[in-house]
């Protein structure tokens, strides 16, 4: 699962254009969020379809970034977060971002970009992100 990180300057419109190109392709929204701070505007997002997503967005000029993200199913319960961020924390993994995907009274499915995937694994009980070609390819 990749992760894109758009930057662009803070203006009404940006992310609809944004949002409009991926749905002309047919990519669906999987996770994403938004902000503005001092006239600059940050977009995360994880699609259906990576490969799709990265050419609407260079056709756009966009400068983006991708990420790899690891998916990750906790329990839906009092403490499993705190739990899953602290053994993160103790290894020295450093969490760029955390998206809910789904939720429901079984579980919590997230999906999370770290500074360290590898040094992450052990510590997740990873449901999908990174499959074991991917491991090998990225040298984790």
């Amino acid at each position: 699962m990749t992760e894109f990180i758009v930057n662009m300057e803070n203006q009404p419109g940006r992310l609809a254009a944004i949002t409009e190109a991926l749905a002309a392709f047919d990519v669906n929204i999987e996770a994403l969020t938004a902000y503005g701070h001092d006239g600059e505007g940050t977009v995360r997002l994880i699609t259906s379809d990576s490969p799709t997503t990265r050419r609407v967005l260079h056709e756009a000029d966009l400068g983006f970034e991708e990420h790899t993200v690891l998916t990750v199913q906790l329990p839906h319960r009092p403490g499993e977060l705190a739990r899953l961020t602290r053994s993160l924390a103790d290894a020295g993994v450093n969490i760029d971002a955390l998206y809910v995907l789904r939720a429901n009274s079984d579980g919590i499915e997230l999906a999370i970009s770290v500074d360290q995937p590898r040094s992450a694994l052990p510590h997740l009980d990873v449901v999908g992100g990174v499959s074991v070609s991917d491991r090998r390819n990225q040298g984790l």
